[in-house]
């Protein structure tokens, strides 16, 4: 792979369609345009044009063309759009046209996105945040990612690197001045005070990092309870389709089942888990009742479901549960518990959206505000975790340790930079870059 390629690529979804955009970026795409499409339409203009095949002259379609020159592209190169008619056949025989011209090859995963990186026209936070939204699957998603994508995210950063240089300025300032009779004692607590300043700032946007990550990812929701009390119907009513096996035979899940869904616009991995006893019919079970505990030690939210025709399950076994729902409604006979309890059946419906509002409501308690965090991912969380240790380290420096504390702040100063790869990055960067699609 080399930047000196001209590059291409399906940049829609494959498969027969309406559209089909062929993205292309390098040195050669203006002559390469001029080469299928005539010649070269004014900058950003759409012109409807014959694609032909130039070593044959045959036309392949009739599309419209897009001339982006540098440096105002995504990609900072000079860049070419091909729209044609979404035929698989129409796509493949342009792209093999495409692929016979010198010096131009298809591209790699992220190989647009990369060099619109190391062209400066997005930083790594934006790049972070343009996967996230390539990948958002509901609106809480979709909005924490746009932020990071927007720069939003990225500006704060920058305020903070900033602010970083003004102090170690600062404090070289006084350096110079070492000499004179009280000035490092003079200038001490006002340094200090601006370190102090920054580091609640980074430290309280490292507290809200947590629930951004798992609006990223996903909040996990964990069934909890005894077995036979109905866990795997209530995760396929959630779900609305057949995720887990349903038994009136207690102990029937084994293990672990996980299904992805969006309650209100916040992402939620839900997970069943078999149910909870004192005594296991057999080691399968025993290590089913295993992996359900530490499904639920490691879960964001415990939901435990209970049942009257099974006896004791009200009881939790020492889950510290956050939602406590008593299942099979349905059910007159049998323990009943006040009539302020939540109460549902997956047989007739009732109390199930009562039971999601109820979810749902929990959820943007805890993660709705989350969406404004700047720190959505581990990466960007331990390079800010970093910076942290670098600024309590400057502070245990006393006033007549300017160079060490300077040194200190310099530490705390790349570590911010390394959020956005304004300071090296180059080990995160085949990572990061191959979690997008060709086109991208």
């Amino acid at each position: 792979m080399t930047a000196k390629d001209t590059i291409f690529a399906l940049s829609s979804g494959a498969g027969r369609s309406a559209v089909a955009v062929i993205r292309i970026s390098g040195p050669v795409s203006g002559s390469l345009l001029s080469k299928v499409a005539g010649r070269l339409p004014a900058p950003r203009d759409l012109s409807l044009r014959p694609i032909r095949d130039p070593s044959t002259g045959e036309e392949l379609d009739r599309g419209i063309i897009v001339w982006l020159p540098a440096p105002r592209s995504f990609t900072g190169e000079d860049c070419a759009e091909l729209h044609l008619h979404g035929s698989p056949a129409v796509v493949s025989a342009v792209m093999a046209t495409l692929s016979s011209e010198p010096g131009v090859r298809p591209a790699e995963k992220g190989e647009f996105t990369r060099r619109a990186f190391l062209n400066g026209k997005m930083d790594l936070v934006e790049v972070e945040g343009l996967s996230d939204l390539l990948e958002a699957r509901t609106a809480s998603q979709r909005r924490q990612a746009f932020r990071q994508m927007s720069g939003i995210a990225s500006s704060v950063f920058d305020s903070w690197r900033q602010q970083l240089l003004l102090i170690r300025a600062d404090i070289e300032a006084v350096v110079d001045f070492a000499d004179e009779s009280g000035v490092a004692e003079e200038a001490g607590p006002r340094i200090d005070a601006l370190i102090n300043v920054l580091l609640m700032e980074i430290s309280g946007s490292v507290a809200r990092a947590s629930a951004a990550e798992m609006v990223r990812d996903g909040v996990r929701v964990v069934l909890a309870g005894l077995p036979n009390t109905g866990k795997s119907s209530v995760l396929n009513a959630l779900a609305q389709r057949d995720a887990a096996i349903v038994s009136d035979v207690p102990g029937t899940t084994r293990d672990a089942i996980e299904v992805s869904l969006d309650i209100r616009g916040i992402p939620v991995i839900l997970t069943d888990t078999a149910g909870l006893r004192n005594t296991a019919v057999d080691k399968v079970e025993e290590e089913g009742i295993r992996r359900s505990r530490k499904h639920i030690s490691a879960a964001d939210v415990v939901v435990w479901l209970w049942s009257s025709d099974v006896p004791g399950s009200e009881i939790r076994h020492g889950v510290l549960a956050d939602l406590v729902v008593r299942n099979k409604s349905d059910l007159k006979s049998g323990l009943l518990r006040n009539d302020n309890e939540l109460n549902i059946s997956t047989v007739t419906g009732e109390g199930i959206s009562q039971f999601i509002d109820i979810l749902s409501g929990f959820l943007q308690a805890r993660f709705g505000s989350v969406e404004a965090s700047v720190l959505v991912s581990e990466r960007q969380t331990s390079a800010a975790k970093r910076s942290i240790r670098f600024l309590n380290e400057a502070l245990e420096h006393s006033s007549t340790q300017l160079e060490l504390k300077a040194e200190a702040i310099r530490g705390a100063s790349d570590e911010i930079g390394r959020l956005t790869g304004r300071v090296g990055v180059e080990e995160w960067l085949g990572a990061i870059f191959s979690r997008f699609c060709i086109g991208k």
